[in-house]
């Protein structure tokens, strides 16, 4: 039996970690009566996780291909390998901020990130609800990291490292932290907020490991509102199937583009954020708060 080197040994760790964690969270949920989990919800979450792993491994070729052939350009070369690790992780973190941004607010890559959203509930195995169709195009996002001298089973393994960071989020229960650890990294109470559908947490915290990229670019907000969250979506799609589950969003964008009346409006529909109309007849996330904000003041 060949060793396992300690990259594959830690990430054996975590995964171990994270499934011990969902079965007791499930557990402790069904004993104190908690509802975090439903039966069909659990199963969709495994189903889309599923298809994000085989899609993963159809493309991981590719992916590292990609990213081997630009490390032969890169202009950075890191000798110490703590900071090379720290960079690493950094950067890439900064980068998912980004990948996960423009997720949010470009409608064509939200009609991609939103089955991650579908869910009306929030548990560990929320963060398996994967974005099926993303490893498509994550890569690109990630070649500035290759140019920075990282090569590419570094920056797959500090992806996946992060990723697990991510799904260990997902909970509900009320984790006690250090009030510095929340001002630097993401915390549940943080990616509860980014999972609501309530009008004022919407697109905020969408960091993966790091809270600190929401907090410089504006999209940072505290689980703070007296109502209780409400997770999912703003528009729920109806008994949502193994296949609309997908493609629901994708439906509904393209009957927009249909109905713009100019090549323009069709375009802004592909790129312009969830909500955007060319009539004014849907608002986006942002006009929501605006409203939301004004009512508050009023």
């Amino acid at each position: 039996m060949p060793h396992l080197d300690s990259r594959q040994e830690t990430a054996i760790v975590l995964v171990t970690l994270l499934v011990v964690l969902t079965i007791l969270e499930m557990w402790f949920s069904y004993r104190e009566n908690r509802h975090y989990y439903e039966k069909r919800d659990t199963l969709t979450n495994i189903y889309l996780t599923s298809l994000a792993f085989l899609m993963n491994l159809a493309v991981n070729g590719s992916t590292f291909f990609i990213l081997s052939f630009t490390y032969r350009f890169h202009f950075i070369q890191i000798s110490n390998p703590v900071l090379y690790w720290i960079v690493l992780v950094v950067v890439q973190d900064f980068l998912y901020w980004a990948l996960h941004y423009t997720g949010h607010y470009c409608r064509l890559f939200w009609a991609i990130h939103v089955t991650h959203h579908s869910s009306e509930h929030f548990n560990f195995t929320t963060g398996f609800r994967s974005t099926v169709f993303e490893p498509l195009y994550r890569v690109f996002f990630y070649l500035p990291l290759a140019l920075m001298g990282f090569n590419a089973v570094d920056i797959l393994y500090a992806y996946l490292i992060t990723q697990l960071y991510g799904n260990l989020v997902h909970t509900q229960y009320k984790v006690p932290l250090p009030k510095w650890y929340g001002m630097i990294f993401v915390t549940p109470a943080h990616h509860r907020v980014h999972h609501a559908s309530n009008i004022p947490y919407l697109d905020k915290n969408m960091g993966m490991v790091l809270i600190i990229w929401d907090r410089i670019f504006g999209t940072f907000r505290d689980e703070d509102l007296p109502e209780p969250v409400k997770y999912g979506l703003t528009h729920q799609p109806d008994n949502a199937g193994p296949v609309k589950i997908l493609f629901h969003e994708w439906k509904s964008l393209l009957a927009d583009v249909k109905k713009a009346p100019t090549f323009k409006n069709k375009l802004q529909y592909f790129f312009n954020p969830p909500g955007w109309s060319h009539d004014g007849s849907t608002k986006t996330a942002r006009a929501l708060q605006r409203e939301y904000k004004e009512n508050q003041i009023a």
